[in-house]
């Protein structure tokens, strides 16, 4: 299966239902694609002025974030596919990321790390990063998050004081995006030296291929 786009693809995401297919990019449009159907053209969200770099379902499938170029970060409601709210960065956002019970949304722009609550899209945190910050991730069970970015290295920080508890430098580019794993146990990072990394949350445990000694 061939879904054709008019130019660079940034982003997809599947609905938690696997029926849809969010897609956004370089054309500053959003794409829902109706898995089921195919032939159907796809729902198609215009606003961004920017290229999209990232956007994300919630955990109802009815509504979409999305950010980029444009310093902004837009909520949609696919059920009348309008832009409801629009809300203002003071840089380019670069990576955007859902904590696993769905209920915050992790934000990276410039330096900065914010935690959004996705309802009300209130600030719950906001941290700055020893360096510009290409992504972050929220452990699932929310003690500590993890980021990458321009200086090469890997951080966690505790989720509730914001406190830096380790870093690890293993790439040998800017780090663009980290994910945790969904059970924790482990993190994935993404670089431009062209490898991705897997990082125990808990170093020396045994876990899958690692053995402790």
């Amino acid at each position: 299966v061939s879904l054709p786009h008019k130019h660079i693809v940034k982003t997809v995401h599947f609905s938690s239902d696997g029926i849809r297919l969010l897609t956004g990019s370089n054309e500053k449009i959003l794409r829902i694609f109706d898995l089921q159907n195919l032939d159907s053209e796809p729902q198609v969200l215009t606003g961004h002025t920017g290229s999209i770099k990232t956007a994300l379902w919630n955990k109802e499938n009815n509504m979409v974030y999305s950010g980029g170029d444009d310093k902004m970060i837009r909520l949609w409601d696919t059920r009348t596919l309008e832009n409801t709210r629009n809300i203002q960065l003071p840089h380019n956002l670069t990576n955007m990321d859902m904590s696993r019970d769905g209920n915050v949304l992790v934000i990276t722009h410039g330096t900065t790390v914010v935690f959004y609550e996705t309802e009300s899209m209130d600030v719950i945190k906001s941290f700055e990063m020893p360096t510009l910050v290409y992504g972050a991730s929220l452990h699932p069970d929310k003690s500590c998050f993890v980021a990458g970015g321009e200086d090469l290295k890997i951080y966690k920080f505790d989720y509730d004081t914001g406190k830096e508890l380790e870093s690890y430098k293993g790439h040998f580019g800017p780090v663009h995006c980290v994910r945790y794993s969904p059970d924790g146990e482990l993190y994935a990072s993404g670089s431009e030296d062209g490898t991705l990394r897997l990082w125990q949350h808990t170093v020396g445990k045994t876990y899958g291929l690692w053995r402790a000694v």
